[in-house]
């Protein structure tokens, strides 16, 4: 029985925002690394290179550099503390127990205008995004048409949905900051639940916007994912 209180706040949406140390040393190798291989990709067309370029997801299988696996150290560490945080309340211990299991992780490279539209992520309960190169803030947020939204990430939450039906008044005013952007730069990992909608905003720079994405699933040790068999966990 809830007790009484003047505002419960339900549903929550867990995101979790890490910073690589690394980065510097690591995020510049596999720029060049990632270049080259849009450069000898099949399906990429002969000549200039088009304005939005994704790898496809086998990364795991086909990167063996310690640059890379320094980064996948830091995204499975950085997942491991944001679902342990969110799911406090649901399992019955925290204990470093659990596996994750990568689903797929690519990267992609955006210029000229470029964006990844509105879209959630399946086969999986948490996707991150890390982004390795972009244009520095005060270059970025200062372009003369897309502002500070100028390839940012923009995270859309639970209720962006109700703004098409719900009658808004001053009442519902809460309604109406729906969405938000998370600024991009090397060095940042944003974790999220797969379910969450999300873009890429357009982005247009003198540098190249350079991410890494990926899905992972999380599963008990012990073999079951029944919510009762995480009381061992």
């Amino acid at each position: 029985m809830l007790q009484a209180d003047p505002l419960h706040q339900f549903w929550h949406t867990p995101v979790g925002v890490h910073r690589f140390a690394q980065a510097e040393a690591v995020n510049a190798v596999l720029v060049r690394v990632f270049q080259t291989m849009r450069a000898t990709d099949a399906r990429s067309d002969a000549g200039a290179p088009k304005a939005f370029y994704a790898s496809k997801d086998d990364l795991l299988q086909r990167i063996r550099l310690s640059e890379w696996e320094q980064l996948i150290g830091f995204i499975v560490d950085s997942v491991r503390q944001t679902v342990v945080l969110a799911n406090q309340g649901a399992w019955a211990e925290a204990k470093p127990g659990f596996q994750i299991a990568m689903r797929g992780i690519w990267f992609q490279i955006s210029s000229q205008g470029s964006h990844h539209d509105v879209h959630t992520h399946g086969n999986c309960s948490w996707s991150g995004v890390y982004c390795l190169q972009v244009d520095p803030p005060e270059l970025r947020s200062t372009h003369p048409v897309l502002g500070e939204a100028n390839g940012v990430t923009r995270f859309y939450g639970p209720h962006f949905n109700r703004l098409g039906g719900a009658a808004m008044d001053f009442g519902n005013a809460y309604l109406q900051n729906a969405h938000l952007d998370m600024a991009p730069g090397p060095a940042q990992l944003v974790v999220f639940p797969s379910w969450l909608p999300h873009q890429a905003m357009p982005y247009h720079g003198t540098s190249d916007r350079v991410i890494v994405s990926f899905n992972v699933s999380v599963h008990a040790a012990g073999g079951s994912d029944q919510l009762n068999g995480y009381a061992n966990v």
